[in-house]
């Protein structure tokens, strides 16, 4: 699989650019603040509808104008697919493929595959849990299209049930010094109805689509831990071993059925349902879990040096390139701005590692960054324009 070519109109710092892209090694070179990442980004884009620098799309529109637009042309096994994305901050975005219009944007996930290593990668080591599992579930859609319903339909109930909850927190708050039927008859005033009842109706269908999204991972972590650990020994050879481990919020083992982790939800629901409405909030289901990393017996966040989280960070997105590779077909590897923060011992044992790859896109601030191994087609990048040298 590679990019044969990206059009971008009133992306971020682009008022239009249109590259034509090859296999093998691409570097796009300049100063700081040119829109070098902006490249890589509309790319990473187009294979996840989501960047990895922002959480909402309103950024990635041009100062000034209504919407973007981002097309690129994708050869796999020497067939080409244009996809084409309208961004629309505040409404729904639009789709097409081969000039088509698709029903949903994300019918088109999928087609195009990337792995993308970044400064923001760090975070998956020592940030937030969200981080890591923003790691997995992205790799889940990358797999397998699909979960970017699943992952959708879990989302949209967790948060129509959040409101529920805050809605019933509000109404016994209300209503603390009166009878129990005082606080009901509040809760129902809302617009929610018997909040027994209508949290029942919720917690089946968190627990459906929590079960398939749990599984899921599940076995995704079981997939990657030894690619992972192979990674990271391959990196950091002096070090201790590299762990993965999956915490959820409910104590579950590896290779639970779905129906199984359904019945669990629903009973982890109910034994937490007075704490919920208490504080308005889902205490038990997979966005409340964690992939804890650890380094020998110690967990890399808190422990791990500068050097080693970067090592792990960059382990965690080999195993995902690996894993990929493995089910068909070399995704497309994007490194942007990483060989500067990496020493020289690590940036050449990266290099090693990507050269093989079908497709690598590389952002650098000096074209010394660029590993001789990984020496190919050019672009230098400054004041908003794109010109290839080499």
């Amino acid at each position: 699989m590679h990019v044969a070519n990206l059009s971008l109109t009133d992306f971020r710092s682009y008022d239009t650019v249109d590259l034509g892209l090859e296999p093998g090694v691409t570097a796009f070179v300049g100063p700081n603040g040119q829109g070098k990442t902006n490249l890589v980004e509309a790319l990473g884009y187009v294979a996840t509808q989501s960047s990895h620098r922002v959480a909402n799309d309103g950024p990635l529109v041009r100062q000034g104008a209504a919407r973007a637009i981002v097309r690129s042309v994708v050869v796999r096994e020497d067939r080409r697919a244009l996809i084409e994305l309208e961004i629309n901050p505040g409404k729904a975005n639009r789709a097409r493929l081969n000039r088509s219009p698709v029903s949903r944007p994300r019918d088109v996930v999928g087609l195009l595959r990337t792995v993308l290593f970044a400064p923001e990668d760090l975070a998956m080591v020592k940030g937030d849990p969200s981080e890591r599992r923003r790691y997995l579930d992205d790799l889940l859609v990358a797999r397998t299209p699909r979960f970017a319903g699943v992952r959708a339909d879990y989302d949209r109930v967790l948060k129509q049930r959040g409101a529920l909850l805050r809605t019933a927190a509000q109404a016994r708050r209300g209503g603390r010094s009166g009878r129990r039927a005082d606080n009901d008859a509040a809760f129902a005033a809302a617009g929610a109805g018997d909040p027994l009842s209508t949290l029942e109706v919720w917690d089946a269908h968190l627990a459906r689509h929590g079960a398939e999204l749990l599984a899921a991972r599940l076995e995704l972590v079981e997939a990657l831990r030894p690619l992972v650990a192979a990674s990271y020994a391959a990196l950091a050879p002096n070090s201790a071993p590299a762990a993965l481990e999956y915490r959820g919020s409910l104590s579950i083992e590896a290779g639970t059925d779905r129906a199984t982790l359904e019945e669990r939800l629903r009973a982890g629901l109910l034994e937490v349902r007075t704490s919920e409405i208490e504080r308005g909030v889902t205490l038990v289901g997979p966005h409340r879990d964690d992939l804890f990393l650890g380094l020998g017996e110690l967990p890399a966040r808190g422990y791990a040096s500068h050097g080693e989280s970067w090592s792990f960070a960059l382990a965690l997105r080999l195993a995902a390139y690996d894993l990929l590779r493995a089910d068909g077909g070399d995704p497309v590897l994007i490194l942007d701005d990483v060989f500067a923060e990496l020493d020289n011992q690590r940036r050449g044992r990266l290099a090693e590692i990507v050269a093989p790859a079908e497709q690598v896109l590389i952002t650098a601030a000096v074209a010394a960054d660029v590993p001789a191994e990984l020496v190919g087609a050019r672009f230098d990048v400054a004041e908003g324009s794109v010109h290839r040298v080499r």
